[in-house]
């Protein structure tokens, strides 16, 4: 079945970055974050999106005996800074609005739904706004963005821009992650590489023209959003939405 066919589409056209990585730790919530800090003006819809192992509800994270299709997806708007959620990262860091969608494993596209309702809701608030105040909409002429923290949904979108963080040094390596590298409009490298070869097991299971075709910059824990990276989104907030979910 072909991507645009799984679930029903909005009419709203966003600007849409995606950013993923091959394991759990290696700072893809705080690129996000990073991204979210470079650009102040930005109105950013900020999201992370997480599938838990079989067995796991959805609604609580924690080990369900629902049945297979009860509980399969949620989604919550966050509107605590301080929660010590992603999710809550993403508020302190700057972002306008929110959330956290979590699905079972194997079920983002009953969550997809969510999703877009999720982002249908703040569009039409938007547009409320715009038609009360007779203003150019901000979903078209200004700076609204969208910025998800997933590898999977790739499989149903294609983003405006696709980063994808890499640690060389960890080997553990997601299907999904692999799938999307070369996707990517440029990769994120972690870790302290400085001349230092990587694990031999890691490089071999990436394509092997994967850092000769693609851009990649190197940004150690701490550092500011590197130059190349700004310049993309930069580029991103410049043209008009183009992304539809």
């Amino acid at each position: 079945m072909a991507m645009t066919q799984l679930f029903s589409r909005t009419g709203t056209l966003w600007r849409l970055v995606v950013v993923g990585g091959h394991t759990r730790s290696i700072g893809k919530t705080q690129l996000v974050c990073d991204i979210i800090s470079a650009f102040p003006k930005t109105d950013w819809i900020a999201g992370k999106i997480t599938q838990y192992g079989h067995g796991v509800c959805a609604q609580n994270g924690e080990d369900c005996d629902c049945a297979p299709k009860e509980h399969v997806c949620a989604l919550d708007w966050e509107t605590n800074s301080s929660t010590g959620t992603d999710s809550a990262r993403f508020l302190a860091a700057g972002a306008k609005r929110t959330f956290w969608l979590r699905t079972k494993q194997g079920f983002l596209a009953e969550g997809l739904p969510l999703l877009r309702g999720a982002l249908e809701e703040v569009a039409s608030g938007e547009r409320r706004a715009v038609k009360n105040e007779q203003r150019e909409s901000p979903l078209e002429a200004s700076s609204t963005a969208v910025i998800l923290e997933s590898n999977s949904l790739m499989q149903f979108t294609k983003p405006s821009l696709y980063f994808a963080v890499i640690d060389p040094f960890k080997e553990d390596f997601k299907p999904s992650a692999r799938m999307a590298l070369n996707r990517a409009d440029a990769l994120v490298l972690r870790g302290e590489l400085a001349g230092e070869a990587p694990p031999a097991p890691l490089w071999m299971k990436l394509p092997a023209k994967l850092f000769q075709e693609k851009p990649s910059v190197l940004q150690r824990e701490g550092e500011a959003l590197p130059s190349p990276l700004e310049v993309l989104v930069h580029r991103m907030l410049d043209a008009p939405p183009s992304v539809q979910l």
